[in-house]
Protein backbone atom coordinates (compact mmCIF):
# COMPACT_ATOMS: atom_id res chain seq x y z
CA UNK A 1 0.00 0.00 0.00
CA UNK A 2 1.29 3.46 -0.99
CA UNK A 3 1.43 5.72 1.87
CA UNK A 4 0.01 9.02 0.82
CA UNK A 5 0.91 12.44 1.74
CA UNK A 6 -1.11 15.87 2.02
CA UNK A 7 -0.49 17.90 -0.84
CA UNK A 8 2.25 21.01 0.37
CA UNK A 9 1.38 24.27 0.71
CA UNK A 10 2.72 26.54 -1.95
CA UNK A 11 5.63 28.66 -0.40
CA UNK A 12 4.50 32.34 -0.28
CA UNK A 13 8.67 33.36 -1.17
CA UNK A 14 9.66 32.77 -4.51
CA UNK A 15 12.20 29.96 -5.69
CA UNK A 16 14.93 31.63 -5.26
CA UNK A 17 14.27 32.73 -1.89
CA UNK A 18 15.38 30.39 0.97
CA UNK A 19 14.68 30.73 4.49
CA UNK A 20 17.92 32.34 5.44
CA UNK A 21 17.97 34.65 2.30
CA UNK A 22 14.53 35.62 3.91
CA UNK A 23 15.89 36.35 7.51
CA UNK A 24 19.21 37.85 5.95
CA UNK A 25 16.82 40.09 3.78
CA UNK A 26 14.92 41.05 6.87
CA UNK A 27 18.01 41.74 9.29
CA UNK A 28 19.66 44.40 6.52
CA UNK A 29 16.21 45.86 6.52
CA UNK A 30 16.36 46.47 9.99
CA UNK A 31 19.76 47.41 10.77
CA UNK A 32 20.01 50.04 7.39
CA UNK A 33 17.34 51.91 8.63
CA UNK A 34 19.09 52.58 11.99
CA UNK A 35 22.38 53.36 10.62
CA UNK A 36 21.37 55.65 8.24
CA UNK A 37 19.95 58.15 10.20
CA UNK A 38 23.03 57.59 12.72
CA UNK A 39 25.12 58.59 10.27
CA UNK A 40 23.72 62.05 10.33
CA UNK A 41 22.63 61.87 13.81
CA UNK A 42 26.95 61.67 14.93
CA UNK A 43 28.13 63.65 12.37
CA UNK A 44 25.12 66.39 14.17
CA UNK A 45 26.26 65.51 17.34
CA UNK A 46 29.83 66.40 17.29
CA UNK A 47 28.66 69.77 15.66
CA UNK A 48 26.19 70.55 18.55
CA UNK A 49 28.83 69.71 21.19
CA UNK A 50 31.27 72.29 19.70
CA UNK A 51 33.62 70.50 17.04
CA UNK A 52 34.13 71.90 13.54
CA UNK A 53 35.09 69.59 10.34
CA UNK A 54 38.00 68.31 11.35
CA UNK A 55 36.10 66.71 14.57
CA UNK A 56 33.33 65.54 12.72
CA UNK A 57 36.10 63.82 10.42
CA UNK A 58 38.11 62.43 13.20
CA UNK A 59 34.84 60.42 14.52
CA UNK A 60 34.57 59.25 11.08
CA UNK A 61 37.73 58.23 10.98
CA UNK A 62 37.61 56.28 14.44
CA UNK A 63 34.49 53.79 13.07
CA UNK A 64 36.58 53.32 9.72
CA UNK A 65 40.22 52.77 11.53
CA UNK A 66 39.03 49.52 13.15
CA UNK A 67 37.63 48.46 9.83
CA UNK A 68 41.04 48.14 8.37
CA UNK A 69 42.80 46.37 11.01
CA UNK A 70 40.55 43.78 11.88
CA UNK A 71 38.83 42.56 8.81
CA UNK A 72 41.22 40.29 7.30
CA UNK A 73 41.04 38.84 10.42
CA UNK A 74 36.75 38.94 10.66
CA UNK A 75 37.07 37.43 7.17
CA UNK A 76 38.96 34.27 8.32
CA UNK A 77 37.35 33.65 11.26
CA UNK A 78 34.11 33.83 8.89
CA UNK A 79 35.52 30.93 7.03
CA UNK A 80 36.47 29.10 10.11
CA UNK A 81 33.44 29.50 12.66
CA UNK A 82 29.67 28.76 11.76
CA UNK A 83 29.04 32.75 10.07
CA UNK A 84 25.07 33.62 11.61
CA UNK A 85 27.27 33.37 15.42
CA UNK A 86 29.89 35.69 14.28
CA UNK A 87 26.71 38.18 12.96
CA UNK A 88 25.33 37.98 16.37
CA UNK A 89 27.90 38.66 18.15
CA UNK A 90 28.98 41.63 16.11
CA UNK A 91 25.46 42.80 16.36
CA UNK A 92 25.47 42.83 19.96
CA UNK A 93 28.76 44.99 20.13
CA UNK A 94 27.21 47.69 17.77
CA UNK A 95 24.06 47.81 19.96
CA UNK A 96 26.19 48.45 23.08
CA UNK A 97 28.20 50.90 21.17
CA UNK A 98 24.96 52.99 19.71
CA UNK A 99 23.69 52.68 23.10
CA UNK A 100 26.06 53.77 25.20
CA UNK A 101 26.62 56.91 22.51
CA UNK A 102 23.53 57.94 22.87
CA UNK A 103 23.23 58.30 26.49
CA UNK A 104 26.64 60.38 25.92
CA UNK A 105 24.63 62.51 24.00
CA UNK A 106 21.26 62.54 25.91
CA UNK A 107 23.04 63.29 28.91
CA UNK A 108 24.71 66.53 27.46
CA UNK A 109 28.72 67.97 26.47
CA UNK A 110 29.83 64.52 25.16
CA UNK A 111 33.81 64.55 24.79
CA UNK A 112 35.56 63.93 21.49
CA UNK A 113 37.52 61.12 22.75
CA UNK A 114 34.61 59.49 24.38
CA UNK A 115 32.62 59.48 20.73
CA UNK A 116 36.04 58.56 19.12
CA UNK A 117 35.97 55.86 21.32
CA UNK A 118 32.19 54.44 20.89
CA UNK A 119 32.05 54.81 17.35
CA UNK A 120 35.64 52.74 17.37
CA UNK A 121 33.52 49.75 19.08
CA UNK A 122 30.91 49.88 16.23
CA UNK A 123 33.83 49.61 13.61
CA UNK A 124 35.41 46.65 15.02
CA UNK A 125 31.81 45.13 14.97
CA UNK A 126 31.35 45.82 11.38
CA UNK A 127 34.90 44.49 10.73
CA UNK A 128 33.57 40.75 11.97
CA UNK A 129 30.19 41.20 10.60
CA UNK A 130 30.60 42.02 6.54
CA UNK A 131 32.66 39.28 5.69
CA UNK A 132 30.76 37.19 7.81
CA UNK A 133 27.30 38.52 6.65
CA UNK A 134 28.37 38.46 2.75
CA UNK A 135 29.61 34.79 2.98
CA UNK A 136 25.80 34.04 4.30
CA UNK A 137 24.03 35.87 1.61
CA UNK A 138 25.75 34.54 -1.12
CA UNK A 139 25.92 30.60 0.31
CA UNK A 140 22.00 31.27 0.69
CA UNK A 141 21.73 31.98 -3.46
CA UNK A 142 21.22 29.19 -5.46
CA UNK A 143 20.66 28.79 -9.07
CA UNK A 144 19.94 31.39 -12.48
CA UNK A 145 18.32 33.50 -10.41
CA UNK A 146 21.01 34.59 -8.17
CA UNK A 147 21.43 38.20 -10.04
CA UNK A 148 17.64 38.81 -9.39
CA UNK A 149 18.04 37.54 -5.45
CA UNK A 150 20.83 40.28 -5.23
CA UNK A 151 18.66 42.76 -6.90
CA UNK A 152 15.79 42.21 -4.67
CA UNK A 153 18.22 42.18 -1.70
CA UNK A 154 19.98 45.23 -2.32
CA UNK A 155 15.99 47.04 -3.21
CA UNK A 156 15.27 46.20 0.17
CA UNK A 157 18.50 47.24 2.02
CA UNK A 158 18.72 50.56 0.37
CA UNK A 159 14.96 51.37 0.51
CA UNK A 160 15.92 50.76 4.43
CA UNK A 161 18.72 53.19 3.75
CA UNK A 162 16.46 55.63 2.13
CA UNK A 163 13.85 55.25 5.19
CA UNK A 164 16.53 56.15 7.86
CA UNK A 165 18.35 58.61 6.01
CA UNK A 166 15.02 60.99 5.38
CA UNK A 167 13.47 59.86 9.15
CA UNK A 168 17.07 60.13 10.72
CA UNK A 169 17.77 63.53 9.26
CA UNK A 170 14.34 64.84 10.08
CA UNK A 171 14.11 63.74 13.63
CA UNK A 172 17.88 65.07 14.16
CA UNK A 173 16.84 68.42 12.78
CA UNK A 174 13.23 67.68 15.97
CA UNK A 175 14.46 66.23 18.65
CA UNK A 176 18.42 66.03 18.36
CA UNK A 177 20.90 63.35 17.49
CA UNK A 178 20.94 61.34 20.55
CA UNK A 179 17.47 59.35 20.68
CA UNK A 180 18.25 58.41 16.65
CA UNK A 181 21.56 57.27 17.86
CA UNK A 182 19.19 55.58 20.33
CA UNK A 183 16.99 53.95 17.74
CA UNK A 184 19.88 52.93 15.84
CA UNK A 185 21.09 50.48 19.06
CA UNK A 186 17.48 48.93 18.94
CA UNK A 187 17.80 48.09 15.48
CA UNK A 188 20.61 46.40 15.85
CA UNK A 189 19.01 44.33 18.93
CA UNK A 190 16.54 43.42 16.65
CA UNK A 191 18.50 42.47 13.73
CA UNK A 192 20.94 40.56 15.89
CA UNK A 193 18.12 38.42 17.41
CA UNK A 194 16.47 37.99 13.16
CA UNK A 195 19.98 36.70 12.04
CA UNK A 196 20.07 33.98 15.43
CA UNK A 197 17.66 31.87 13.61
CA UNK A 198 19.57 31.36 10.76
CA UNK A 199 20.29 27.51 9.61
CA UNK A 200 23.97 26.58 8.64
CA UNK A 201 23.33 22.87 8.74
CA UNK A 202 23.87 23.11 4.73
CA UNK A 203 27.31 24.35 4.83
CA UNK A 204 30.07 21.27 6.14
CA UNK A 205 31.86 21.71 8.95
CA UNK A 206 35.15 23.53 8.29
CA UNK A 207 38.36 21.13 8.17
CA UNK A 208 41.01 22.62 10.30
CA UNK A 209 43.48 24.63 8.20
CA UNK A 210 46.76 25.68 9.17
CA UNK A 211 46.24 28.59 11.03
CA UNK A 212 45.05 31.74 10.53
CA UNK A 213 48.25 33.29 8.30
CA UNK A 214 47.77 30.47 6.00
CA UNK A 215 43.79 31.13 5.53
CA UNK A 216 44.71 34.82 4.86
CA UNK A 217 46.95 33.72 2.47
CA UNK A 218 44.46 31.48 0.29
CA UNK A 219 42.16 34.12 0.15
CA UNK A 220 44.71 36.73 -1.08
CA UNK A 221 45.41 34.14 -3.78
CA UNK A 222 41.77 34.35 -4.70
CA UNK A 223 41.94 37.99 -4.95
CA UNK A 224 45.72 38.11 -6.83
CA UNK A 225 44.83 35.61 -9.35
CA UNK A 226 42.01 37.83 -10.58
CA UNK A 227 43.15 41.35 -12.16
CA UNK A 228 39.02 41.81 -12.57
CA UNK A 229 39.14 41.76 -8.63
CA UNK A 230 41.57 43.71 -7.42
CA UNK A 231 41.29 46.31 -10.03
CA UNK A 232 38.40 47.12 -8.94
CA UNK A 233 39.06 47.03 -4.97
CA UNK A 234 41.61 49.42 -5.77
CA UNK A 235 39.43 51.88 -7.86
CA UNK A 236 36.86 51.67 -4.58
CA UNK A 237 39.30 51.99 -2.51
CA UNK A 238 40.37 55.44 -4.10
CA UNK A 239 36.25 56.30 -4.99
CA UNK A 240 35.21 55.64 -1.09
CA UNK A 241 37.74 57.07 0.44
CA UNK A 242 36.88 60.81 -1.53
CA UNK A 243 33.18 59.95 -1.54
CA UNK A 244 33.59 59.30 2.80
CA UNK A 245 35.00 63.02 3.42
CA UNK A 246 32.53 64.21 0.62
CA UNK A 247 29.26 62.23 3.21
CA UNK A 248 30.69 62.46 6.26
CA UNK A 249 33.14 66.25 6.47
CA UNK A 250 31.78 68.34 3.98
CA UNK A 251 28.50 67.51 2.77
CA UNK A 252 27.35 68.40 6.45
CA UNK A 253 29.42 71.71 6.81
CA UNK A 254 27.79 72.98 2.84
CA UNK A 255 24.53 71.78 4.65
CA UNK A 256 24.94 73.78 7.35
CA UNK A 257 26.22 76.68 5.54
CA UNK A 258 23.94 76.81 2.78
CA UNK A 259 21.25 74.53 2.46
CA UNK A 260 19.46 75.19 5.64
CA UNK A 261 21.30 72.21 7.90
CA UNK A 262 20.52 68.55 8.81
CA UNK A 263 16.96 67.98 7.24
CA UNK A 264 18.04 69.43 3.54
CA UNK A 265 21.12 66.92 3.99
CA UNK A 266 19.09 63.87 5.00
CA UNK A 267 16.64 65.02 1.74
CA UNK A 268 19.77 64.75 0.00
CA UNK A 269 20.79 61.39 1.30
CA UNK A 270 17.61 59.96 1.03
CA UNK A 271 17.30 61.12 -2.59
CA UNK A 272 20.79 59.09 -3.30
CA UNK A 273 18.94 55.89 -1.45
CA UNK A 274 16.04 56.77 -3.29
CA UNK A 275 17.78 56.06 -6.44
CA UNK A 276 19.43 53.08 -5.41
CA UNK A 277 16.04 51.33 -4.94
CA UNK A 278 15.25 52.53 -8.65
CA UNK A 279 18.52 50.98 -9.76
CA UNK A 280 18.05 47.53 -7.88
CA UNK A 281 14.87 47.21 -9.13
CA UNK A 282 15.89 48.14 -13.11
CA UNK A 283 18.57 44.93 -12.03
CA UNK A 284 15.55 42.88 -10.83
CA UNK A 285 14.81 42.59 -14.67
CA UNK A 286 17.84 43.78 -16.75
CA UNK A 287 20.32 40.69 -17.06
CA UNK A 288 23.47 42.63 -18.79
CA UNK A 289 25.70 40.13 -20.28
CA UNK A 290 29.16 42.16 -20.09
CA UNK A 291 28.32 42.49 -16.31
CA UNK A 292 31.72 44.33 -15.00
CA UNK A 293 31.32 46.32 -18.33
CA UNK A 294 27.88 47.78 -17.79
CA UNK A 295 28.42 47.80 -13.76
CA UNK A 296 31.73 50.50 -14.23
CA UNK A 297 30.35 52.86 -16.24
CA UNK A 298 27.29 53.01 -14.16
CA UNK A 299 30.40 54.36 -11.30
CA UNK A 300 31.21 57.62 -13.39
CA UNK A 301 27.92 59.43 -11.85
CA UNK A 302 29.21 58.94 -8.42
CA UNK A 303 30.97 61.88 -9.20
CA UNK A 304 27.81 64.30 -9.44
CA UNK A 305 27.16 64.62 -5.76
CA UNK A 306 30.97 66.14 -4.82
CA UNK A 307 30.88 68.50 -7.86
CA UNK A 308 27.11 69.84 -7.16
CA UNK A 309 27.99 70.33 -3.17
CA UNK A 310 31.09 72.36 -4.72
CA UNK A 311 29.62 74.92 -6.66
CA UNK A 312 26.94 74.60 -4.28
CA UNK A 313 23.78 74.07 -5.95
CA UNK A 314 20.49 74.40 -4.58
CA UNK A 315 18.64 71.37 -2.64
CA UNK A 316 16.62 70.10 -6.07
CA UNK A 317 19.76 70.27 -7.59
CA UNK A 318 21.52 68.46 -5.35
CA UNK A 319 18.49 65.61 -4.92
CA UNK A 320 18.39 64.81 -8.46
CA UNK A 321 22.60 64.47 -8.53
CA UNK A 322 22.24 62.06 -5.69
CA UNK A 323 19.41 60.28 -7.02
CA UNK A 324 21.38 59.65 -10.28
CA UNK A 325 24.47 58.80 -8.68
CA UNK A 326 22.63 56.01 -6.79
CA UNK A 327 20.30 54.79 -9.48
CA UNK A 328 23.68 54.28 -11.82
CA UNK A 329 26.51 52.77 -9.02
CA UNK A 330 23.39 50.26 -7.99
CA UNK A 331 23.77 48.84 -11.31
CA UNK A 332 27.51 48.16 -10.69
CA UNK A 333 26.51 46.85 -7.07
CA UNK A 334 24.29 44.29 -7.93
CA UNK A 335 26.49 43.11 -11.25
CA UNK A 336 29.39 43.10 -8.93
CA UNK A 337 27.85 40.86 -6.59
CA UNK A 338 26.29 38.33 -9.58
CA UNK A 339 29.94 38.17 -10.99
CA UNK A 340 31.45 37.15 -7.71
CA UNK A 341 29.27 34.49 -7.27
CA UNK A 342 30.02 32.88 -10.55
CA UNK A 343 34.06 33.20 -9.84
CA UNK A 344 34.32 32.44 -5.70
CA UNK A 345 34.24 28.92 -4.10
CA UNK A 346 32.12 28.75 -0.70
CA UNK A 347 34.79 27.82 1.21
CA UNK A 348 36.63 31.32 0.64
CA UNK A 349 33.40 33.27 0.26
CA UNK A 350 33.93 35.78 3.41
CA UNK A 351 37.87 35.65 3.15
CA UNK A 352 37.70 36.91 -0.36
CA UNK A 353 34.77 39.69 0.80
CA UNK A 354 37.13 40.82 3.79
CA UNK A 355 39.86 41.53 1.03
CA UNK A 356 37.36 43.27 -0.91
CA UNK A 357 35.45 45.08 2.56
CA UNK A 358 39.49 46.31 3.81
CA UNK A 359 40.27 47.56 0.15
CA UNK A 360 36.87 49.44 0.67
CA UNK A 361 37.82 50.96 3.79
CA UNK A 362 41.64 50.92 3.91
CA UNK A 363 41.43 54.79 2.72
CA UNK A 364 38.64 56.05 4.61
CA UNK A 365 40.39 56.93 7.75
CA UNK A 366 42.81 58.99 6.23
CA UNK A 367 40.83 60.72 3.85
CA UNK A 368 38.05 61.80 6.40
CA UNK A 369 40.97 63.04 9.13
CA UNK A 370 42.40 65.21 6.64
CA UNK A 371 39.44 65.95 4.96
CA UNK A 372 39.60 69.31 7.27
CA UNK A 373 42.81 70.03 7.37
CA UNK A 374 42.66 69.78 3.13
CA UNK A 375 39.66 72.13 3.15
CA UNK A 376 42.02 74.45 5.92
CA UNK A 377 44.47 74.76 3.15
CA UNK A 378 43.04 74.50 -0.35
CA UNK A 379 39.38 75.91 0.28
CA UNK A 380 36.06 73.74 0.45
CA UNK A 381 35.13 74.07 -3.13
CA UNK A 382 38.32 72.71 -4.66
CA UNK A 383 38.84 69.92 -2.38
CA UNK A 384 34.89 68.91 -3.34
CA UNK A 385 36.03 68.78 -7.20
CA UNK A 386 39.07 67.38 -5.98
CA UNK A 387 37.11 64.45 -4.82
CA UNK A 388 34.88 64.38 -8.31
CA UNK A 389 38.17 64.31 -10.33
CA UNK A 390 39.57 61.28 -8.35
CA UNK A 391 36.64 59.27 -8.82
CA UNK A 392 36.25 59.90 -12.79
CA UNK A 393 40.31 59.12 -13.29
CA UNK A 394 40.35 56.14 -11.28
CA UNK A 395 36.88 54.82 -12.91
CA UNK A 396 38.61 55.19 -16.13
CA UNK A 397 41.44 53.44 -15.27
CA UNK A 398 39.69 50.54 -14.51
CA UNK A 399 38.25 50.02 -18.12
CA UNK A 400 41.62 49.44 -18.94
CA UNK A 401 41.39 45.83 -17.62
CA UNK A 402 41.02 43.55 -20.26
CA UNK A 403 38.83 41.04 -17.73
CA UNK A 404 36.57 43.89 -16.69
CA UNK A 405 35.54 44.58 -20.39
CA UNK A 406 35.23 40.86 -21.44
CA UNK A 407 34.03 39.25 -18.19
CA UNK A 408 30.42 37.63 -19.05
CA UNK A 409 27.18 36.44 -17.66
CA UNK A 410 27.14 32.76 -16.76
CA UNK A 411 23.72 32.23 -18.22
CA UNK A 412 23.64 28.43 -17.09
CA UNK A 413 22.69 27.40 -13.79
CA UNK A 414 25.30 27.99 -10.78
CA UNK A 415 25.23 26.19 -7.91
CA UNK A 416 26.88 27.40 -4.92
CA UNK A 417 28.61 23.56 -3.78
CA UNK A 418 31.45 23.95 -0.96
CA UNK A 419 34.78 23.34 -2.33
CA UNK A 420 37.65 21.88 -0.39
CA UNK A 421 41.11 23.05 -1.09
CA UNK A 422 40.70 23.56 -4.70
CA UNK A 423 41.53 27.37 -6.00
CA UNK A 424 40.59 26.59 -9.12
CA UNK A 425 36.77 25.33 -8.52
CA UNK A 426 34.91 28.63 -9.27
CA UNK A 427 31.50 30.14 -8.61
CA UNK A 428 29.66 36.22 -4.09
CA UNK A 429 30.92 39.75 -2.49
CA UNK A 430 30.34 42.75 -3.16
CA UNK A 431 30.79 46.15 -1.10
CA UNK A 432 30.95 49.26 -2.79
CA UNK A 433 33.65 47.64 -4.04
Amino acid sequence: MTPTSEPSRPSRRPSWASRNYSLLTAAAFVTNLGSNGALIASAFAVLEAGGDGSDVGLVAAARTLPLVVFLLIGGAVADRLPRHRVMVAANALNCVSQGAFAVLVLAGEPRLWQMMLLTALGGTGQAFFSPAAEGMLLSSVQGEQAGRAFAVFRMAMQGAALGGAALGGAMVAAIGPGWVLAADAVAFAVAGSLRSFLDVSHIPAREPGEGMLADLRDGWREVAGRPWLWGIVVQFSIANAVLGAADAVYGPLVARDHLGGAGPWGLALGFFMAGTVGGALLMTRWKPRRLLFTGILGVFPLALPSAALAVPVSVPVLCAAMFVAGATVEVFGVSWMTALHQEIPENKLSRVSAYDWFGSVALIPLATALAGPAESAFGRTPALWGCSALIVLVTAAVLFIPDVRNLRRNTKEVTQTPVSGSADAERPVGGLG
